[in-house]
Protein backbone atom coordinates (compact mmCIF):
# COMPACT_ATOMS: atom_id res chain seq x y z
CA UNK A 1 0.00 0.00 0.00
CA UNK A 2 1.21 3.31 -0.77
CA UNK A 3 0.76 6.35 1.75
CA UNK A 4 -0.66 9.74 0.22
CA UNK A 5 1.20 12.31 -0.61
CA UNK A 6 -1.81 14.45 1.18
CA UNK A 7 -0.22 12.71 4.42
CA UNK A 8 2.82 14.93 4.31
CA UNK A 9 0.87 17.98 3.14
CA UNK A 10 -1.45 17.38 6.42
CA UNK A 11 1.61 16.84 8.67
CA UNK A 12 3.06 20.31 6.69
CA UNK A 13 0.10 22.20 7.49
CA UNK A 14 0.61 21.57 11.31
CA UNK A 15 4.37 22.36 11.10
CA UNK A 16 5.64 24.61 13.61
CA UNK A 17 6.09 28.31 12.39
CA UNK A 18 9.03 30.58 13.09
CA UNK A 19 8.84 32.16 16.15
CA UNK A 20 5.58 29.76 17.50
CA UNK A 21 7.49 29.22 20.54
CA UNK A 22 7.41 32.71 21.72
CA UNK A 23 3.17 33.09 21.01
CA UNK A 24 0.71 31.89 22.51
CA UNK A 25 -2.30 29.64 21.27
CA UNK A 26 -5.45 31.58 20.51
CA UNK A 27 -6.91 29.48 23.58
CA UNK A 28 -4.70 31.86 25.56
CA UNK A 29 -1.92 29.26 26.47
CA UNK A 30 1.70 28.30 25.37
CA UNK A 31 1.63 25.50 22.16
CA UNK A 32 2.86 22.68 22.88
CA UNK A 33 5.69 21.92 20.56
CA UNK A 34 6.44 18.70 19.49
CA UNK A 35 8.42 16.17 16.82
CA UNK A 36 6.28 14.00 15.82
CA UNK A 37 7.43 10.46 13.48
CA UNK A 38 5.99 9.31 10.42
CA UNK A 39 6.59 6.85 7.45
CA UNK A 40 6.75 8.18 3.58
CA UNK A 41 7.69 5.77 0.95
CA UNK A 42 9.83 8.43 -1.13
CA UNK A 43 9.95 6.77 -4.44
CA UNK A 44 6.33 5.68 -5.08
CA UNK A 45 6.10 1.53 -5.91
CA UNK A 46 9.32 1.29 -4.66
CA UNK A 47 8.10 -0.57 -1.20
CA UNK A 48 11.18 1.40 0.63
CA UNK A 49 9.93 3.67 3.95
CA UNK A 50 11.82 6.02 5.52
CA UNK A 51 11.49 7.54 8.89
CA UNK A 52 10.81 11.48 8.83
CA UNK A 53 10.33 13.20 11.87
CA UNK A 54 8.25 16.85 11.60
CA UNK A 55 7.71 19.72 14.10
CA UNK A 56 4.57 20.51 14.92
CA UNK A 57 2.34 22.64 17.12
CA UNK A 58 -0.93 22.28 19.43
CA UNK A 59 -2.60 24.14 21.17
CA UNK A 60 -4.07 22.70 24.59
CA UNK A 61 -7.27 23.64 24.36
CA UNK A 62 -8.01 22.00 20.98
CA UNK A 63 -6.24 18.77 21.98
CA UNK A 64 -7.47 15.86 24.03
CA UNK A 65 -6.15 12.76 25.46
CA UNK A 66 -7.56 9.20 25.25
CA UNK A 67 -6.36 6.57 27.42
CA UNK A 68 -6.94 3.42 25.91
CA UNK A 69 -7.92 0.13 27.87
CA UNK A 70 -5.57 0.85 31.02
CA UNK A 71 -7.22 -1.99 32.92
CA UNK A 72 -6.65 -3.10 37.00
CA UNK A 73 -6.08 -6.35 35.36
CA UNK A 74 -5.59 -7.86 32.52
CA UNK A 75 -6.75 -12.10 31.41
CA UNK A 76 -2.90 -12.25 30.30
CA UNK A 77 -0.29 -11.99 34.02
CA UNK A 78 2.44 -10.88 31.46
CA UNK A 79 0.08 -8.11 30.43
CA UNK A 80 -1.27 -7.71 33.81
CA UNK A 81 2.85 -7.08 35.03
CA UNK A 82 3.68 -4.71 31.57
CA UNK A 83 0.24 -2.33 31.92
CA UNK A 84 1.06 -1.90 35.38
CA UNK A 85 4.63 -0.42 34.71
CA UNK A 86 3.14 1.13 31.78
CA UNK A 87 0.22 3.10 33.91
CA UNK A 88 3.49 4.18 36.66
CA UNK A 89 4.91 5.78 33.59
CA UNK A 90 1.66 7.29 31.93
CA UNK A 91 0.39 8.82 35.19
CA UNK A 92 2.85 11.47 35.34
CA UNK A 93 2.55 12.57 31.57
CA UNK A 94 -1.24 12.58 32.47
CA UNK A 95 -1.12 14.64 34.96
CA UNK A 96 1.45 17.00 33.16
CA UNK A 97 -1.16 17.46 30.22
CA UNK A 98 -3.97 18.23 32.17
CA UNK A 99 -2.15 20.61 33.66
CA UNK A 100 -1.38 22.53 30.59
CA UNK A 101 -5.51 22.60 29.81
CA UNK A 102 -5.14 19.42 27.86
CA UNK A 103 -8.79 17.45 28.45
CA UNK A 104 -8.41 14.02 29.73
CA UNK A 105 -10.76 10.71 28.52
CA UNK A 106 -10.16 7.85 30.45
CA UNK A 107 -11.56 4.19 28.22
CA UNK A 108 -11.67 1.59 30.36
CA UNK A 109 -13.57 -0.67 27.77
CA UNK A 110 -16.31 -3.00 29.79
CA UNK A 111 -16.25 -0.86 33.20
CA UNK A 112 -18.90 1.70 32.72
CA UNK A 113 -20.91 0.17 35.33
CA UNK A 114 -18.40 1.09 37.94
CA UNK A 115 -18.18 4.61 37.21
CA UNK A 116 -21.60 4.67 36.50
CA UNK A 117 -21.84 7.18 39.63
CA UNK A 118 -18.62 9.50 38.46
CA UNK A 119 -19.71 12.88 37.24
CA UNK A 120 -16.83 12.21 34.70
CA UNK A 121 -18.85 9.88 33.41
CA UNK A 122 -21.93 12.12 33.30
CA UNK A 123 -19.58 15.08 30.90
CA UNK A 124 -19.79 12.37 27.93
CA UNK A 125 -23.06 10.71 28.50
CA UNK A 126 -24.93 13.92 28.48
CA UNK A 127 -22.40 15.55 25.66
CA UNK A 128 -24.36 16.69 22.92
CA UNK A 129 -24.89 14.31 19.62
CA UNK A 130 -22.78 15.08 17.15
CA UNK A 131 -23.23 14.08 13.88
CA UNK A 132 -19.95 12.08 12.18
CA UNK A 133 -18.94 12.78 8.82
CA UNK A 134 -19.68 9.57 6.73
CA UNK A 135 -15.60 8.79 6.53
CA UNK A 136 -13.64 6.86 4.19
CA UNK A 137 -12.33 3.24 4.31
CA UNK A 138 -8.58 3.52 4.75
CA UNK A 139 -7.59 0.16 3.25
CA UNK A 140 -3.65 -1.44 5.05
CA UNK A 141 -2.28 -4.89 4.92
CA UNK A 142 -2.38 -7.26 7.56
CA UNK A 143 -0.39 -5.90 11.05
CA UNK A 144 3.25 -7.56 10.77
CA UNK A 145 2.58 -9.49 13.23
CA UNK A 146 0.20 -12.85 14.15
CA UNK A 147 -1.70 -12.19 16.91
CA UNK A 148 -4.41 -14.71 16.17
CA UNK A 149 -3.37 -16.49 19.60
CA UNK A 150 -4.26 -13.77 21.63
CA UNK A 151 -1.00 -12.78 22.02
CA UNK A 152 -0.51 -13.72 25.34
CA UNK A 153 3.44 -14.97 25.97
CA UNK A 154 2.90 -16.86 28.88
CA UNK A 155 3.69 -20.62 29.19
CA UNK A 156 1.03 -22.34 29.34
CA UNK A 157 -0.75 -19.68 27.48
CA UNK A 158 -3.39 -17.77 30.29
CA UNK A 159 -7.03 -18.37 29.81
CA UNK A 160 -8.78 -15.52 28.29
CA UNK A 161 -11.48 -14.01 30.20
CA UNK A 162 -13.06 -10.67 31.52
CA UNK A 163 -10.56 -9.92 34.20
CA UNK A 164 -11.01 -6.30 34.49
CA UNK A 165 -13.04 -4.09 36.80
CA UNK A 166 -11.79 -0.45 36.21
CA UNK A 167 -8.93 1.90 35.07
CA UNK A 168 -5.57 0.80 36.99
CA UNK A 169 -5.43 2.97 40.04
CA UNK A 170 -1.86 4.18 39.34
CA UNK A 171 -3.79 6.77 36.90
CA UNK A 172 -5.34 9.82 38.57
CA UNK A 173 -8.75 10.15 37.42
CA UNK A 174 -9.23 14.26 38.31
CA UNK A 175 -12.54 16.11 38.65
CA UNK A 176 -12.45 17.67 35.12
CA UNK A 177 -11.74 14.62 33.14
CA UNK A 178 -14.19 12.29 31.36
CA UNK A 179 -14.97 8.37 31.33
CA UNK A 180 -16.63 6.32 28.43
CA UNK A 181 -15.72 3.21 26.15
CA UNK A 182 -18.36 4.79 23.59
CA UNK A 183 -16.27 6.59 20.04
CA UNK A 184 -19.85 8.09 19.88
CA UNK A 185 -19.53 9.95 23.09
CA UNK A 186 -15.61 11.03 22.52
CA UNK A 187 -16.98 12.39 19.40
CA UNK A 188 -19.33 14.40 21.02
CA UNK A 189 -17.43 16.02 23.41
CA UNK A 190 -14.46 16.84 21.13
CA UNK A 191 -16.79 18.81 18.91
CA UNK A 192 -18.61 20.14 22.07
CA UNK A 193 -15.59 21.66 22.81
CA UNK A 194 -13.90 22.22 19.55
CA UNK A 195 -11.17 19.53 20.01
CA UNK A 196 -9.29 18.67 16.78
CA UNK A 197 -5.90 16.97 18.10
CA UNK A 198 -6.56 13.36 19.60
CA UNK A 199 -3.30 12.05 21.90
CA UNK A 200 -3.91 7.82 22.16
CA UNK A 201 -1.94 6.26 24.93
CA UNK A 202 -2.52 2.85 26.45
CA UNK A 203 -2.94 -0.71 25.05
CA UNK A 204 -2.64 -3.26 22.88
CA UNK A 205 -1.23 -1.39 19.56
CA UNK A 206 -2.25 -4.36 17.76
CA UNK A 207 -5.68 -4.47 19.11
CA UNK A 208 -7.88 -1.91 20.74
CA UNK A 209 -5.87 1.22 20.10
CA UNK A 210 -6.54 0.36 16.14
CA UNK A 211 -9.21 -1.25 16.62
CA UNK A 212 -11.88 0.23 19.91
CA UNK A 213 -14.51 3.04 18.68
CA UNK A 214 -12.62 5.36 20.20
CA UNK A 215 -9.47 4.99 18.83
CA UNK A 216 -7.24 5.36 15.79
CA UNK A 217 -9.26 3.57 13.20
CA UNK A 218 -12.24 5.39 13.80
CA UNK A 219 -11.51 8.87 14.85
CA UNK A 220 -9.20 8.93 11.99
CA UNK A 221 -11.98 7.97 9.64
CA UNK A 222 -14.43 10.49 11.49
CA UNK A 223 -11.20 13.31 10.34
CA UNK A 224 -9.75 13.70 14.02
CA UNK A 225 -5.95 14.02 14.24
CA UNK A 226 -4.44 11.23 16.10
CA UNK A 227 -0.53 10.79 17.53
CA UNK A 228 0.09 7.51 19.04
CA UNK A 229 2.26 7.93 22.53
CA UNK A 230 4.54 5.38 21.23
CA UNK A 231 6.35 4.27 24.51
CA UNK A 232 3.31 4.28 26.10
CA UNK A 233 1.41 1.28 24.19
CA UNK A 234 2.24 -2.07 24.06
CA UNK A 235 1.41 -4.88 22.39
CA UNK A 236 -0.24 -8.30 23.10
CA UNK A 237 2.25 -10.23 20.72
CA UNK A 238 3.48 -13.81 21.85
CA UNK A 239 6.83 -14.10 20.14
CA UNK A 240 6.20 -18.10 19.64
CA UNK A 241 4.45 -16.63 16.63
CA UNK A 242 5.49 -14.82 13.42
CA UNK A 243 7.79 -13.00 12.98
CA UNK A 244 9.42 -15.38 15.73
CA UNK A 245 10.49 -11.66 17.19
CA UNK A 246 10.74 -10.43 20.81
CA UNK A 247 7.93 -8.79 22.66
CA UNK A 248 10.02 -5.46 22.35
CA UNK A 249 11.20 -5.97 18.57
CA UNK A 250 7.24 -6.94 17.88
CA UNK A 251 5.87 -3.80 19.87
CA UNK A 252 8.30 -1.62 17.48
CA UNK A 253 6.58 -3.37 14.21
CA UNK A 254 3.16 -2.58 14.82
CA UNK A 255 4.24 1.15 15.91
CA UNK A 256 5.89 1.70 12.56
CA UNK A 257 3.16 0.45 11.00
CA UNK A 258 1.04 2.63 12.74
CA UNK A 259 3.10 5.22 11.25
CA UNK A 260 3.15 3.85 8.45
CA UNK A 261 -0.96 3.57 7.73
CA UNK A 262 -2.69 5.67 9.96
CA UNK A 263 -0.90 8.63 12.27
CA UNK A 264 2.17 10.00 13.16
CA UNK A 265 3.88 9.26 16.71
CA UNK A 266 5.53 11.01 19.65
CA UNK A 267 7.84 9.95 22.53
CA UNK A 268 6.29 11.33 26.02
CA UNK A 269 9.03 12.71 26.75
CA UNK A 270 7.73 16.03 24.67
CA UNK A 271 4.71 15.99 26.63
CA UNK A 272 6.36 16.80 30.09
CA UNK A 273 8.20 19.94 30.78
CA UNK A 274 11.47 20.18 29.79
CA UNK A 275 12.83 20.46 33.18
CA UNK A 276 11.13 16.80 34.05
CA UNK A 277 12.15 15.02 30.56
CA UNK A 278 15.41 16.21 31.02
Amino acid sequence: MRIAIGLIAALALLALPSGAGTRSCESGGMPMELNVRSRVELFKGSDEWRDVTIPIALDPKETAVVICDMWDRHWCRSATRRCGDLARRMAPVVDSLRSRGVLIIHCPSDTMAYYKEFPQRALLRDAPKAEPPPGKEIACPALPIDDSDGGCDDVPQCRNYIAWKREHPAIHMAREDGVTDNGQEVYNLLKQRGIRNLLVMGVHANMCILNRTFAIRQMTKWGVRCILVRDLTDTMYNPRMRPFASHEQGTDLVIRYVEQYWCPTVDSAQLLPRTASR
